[in-house]
């Protein structure tokens, strides 16, 4: 193992421990003074093995029966949502406790009190995240490109990026996007990326592209590779099952639709140090197609808006960003996008960025909800 990855690796576990004894160490105070257990090695264990049971099930997908591993990492995924609500509240709580102390209130009343408002805050929050998460929404943009656009005078585009099909996403929340993609009766579908949550064997074993080539549209469906599909490491056997459902996953390439407007897919920024495979520069890209024609361009990551703007692009679709999931983690994809949700007009370019349709990991969205775009594009030309 590369040692600089092996050191990312041993402070991303420590601190993670930490967090986890942080929080496991307020849930034994709170278990030992309202109910007076007095024993806890069992519960520990317990405890661990769900706080590092999303880890166990993905690291150890190649030896555990599948099965198996789907549990651990469905549990695991439902637990990193409660770790990281209880670890956002419990400074709040501890503050609170120093206050009651002042004030001289007998400590088993307040961790009784506060033990349970942070209970019920955290399953207050959990059940709004999964309404927010299970309940996708159509969201609208409209816009105007002002070239020609062969013998079209308007485009309806669907578009659903991030669905991340695996253990916790799976065909029940698919058929649902499937169905709302179709009730659009769009001309053209595209997946800008993160289709898959990095391993690809749920798809296969579900059979998830049965529910997928439900899909429909006049024009096309096209994708491109986002992230976590080069995290799975499987990019050969995705784009086979893609081309199978009729699904072009377009890596560094364009096509003209209807010779009327392009669509060009860009590889995933994480394929830029894949050495001579890697990513192909925007320009290079673009130097074979016809400009005077609308241009729509795919890329997971919303990185370096300036550069498809002086490209020439008129519409750029991105997701990635999940707009943080999980509130206050706006703030930081807030920070780091010059746009991390939502339209922006930047020059002759009109940017989207969809805060997805699935979830990574928890499926729980607060501050954030599963979507589906819908664009209207008019050409006036």
């Amino acid at each position: 193992m590369n040692p600089r990855f092996a050191a990312v690796i041993t402070i991303f576990l420590s601190i993670f421990a930490l967090i986890n004894y942080y929080i496991g160490w307020h849930a034994q105070l709170f278990l030992s003074h309202v109910f007076h257990i007095q024993h806890f090695t069992i519960w520990w264990i317990c405890y661990w093995l769900i706080a590092f049971s999303y880890m166990i099930g993905r690291l150890g997908s190649r030896y555990l029966p599948y099965s198996l591993s789907s549990v651990l990492k469905k549990i695991g995924s439902y637990w990193f949502a409660v770790m990281y609500f209880t670890f956002v509240l419990l400074p709040f709580i501890d503050l609170a406790a120093l206050v009651l102390w002042l004030f001289s209130v007998p400590l088993s009343l307040s961790v009784l009190i506060l033990g349970s408002l942070l209970c019920l805050v955290v399953l207050l929050l959990m059940a709004r995240g999964l309404w927010n998460a299970r309940n996708p929404i159509v969201r609208t943009y409209e816009m105007s490109i002002p070239k020609v656009g062969g013998q079209l005078d308007k485009l309806r585009v669907a578009v659903a990026s991030d669905i991340h099909l695996g253990s916790v996403v799976g065909n029940k929340k698919l058929q649902v996007l499937v169905d709302q993609i179709n009730a659009l009766n769009p001309d053209l579908i595209l997946l800008p990326g993160d289709i898959i949550d990095d391993d690809i064997k749920p798809f296969i074993r579900h059979n998830m592209g049965a529910v997928m080539k439900q899909l429909r549209s006049r024009l096309g469906i096209y994708a491109v590779l986002g992230n976590h599909e080069y995290m799975g490491g499987h990019i050969q056997e995705f784009t086979e099952q893609m081309s199978a459902i009729g699904i072009d996953v377009l890596m560094d390439r364009s096509v003209k639709i209807a010779d009327s407007f392009y669509v060009i897919g860009r590889k995933d920024k994480a394929a830029e140090h894949g050495g001579p495979s890697g990513r192909e520069e925007l320009d290079a890209l673009l130097a074979s197609v016809d400009k005077t024609l609308p241009l729509i361009l795919m890329d997971h990551q919303p990185h370096r808006l300036d550069k498809a703007e002086a490209a020439g692009v008129d519409i750029m679709l991105s997701g990635h960003t999940h707009r943080g999931q999980m509130m206050p983690n706006h703030l930081i994809t807030r920070r780091l996008f010059e746009l991390d949700w939502g339209y922006l007009k930047k020059g002759n370019l009109h940017a989207v960025v969809s805060s997805g349709f699935g979830t990574w990991g928890p499926p729980v969205r607060i501050g954030s909800r599963s979507e589906v775009i819908e664009l209207i594009i008019h050409f006036e030309g």
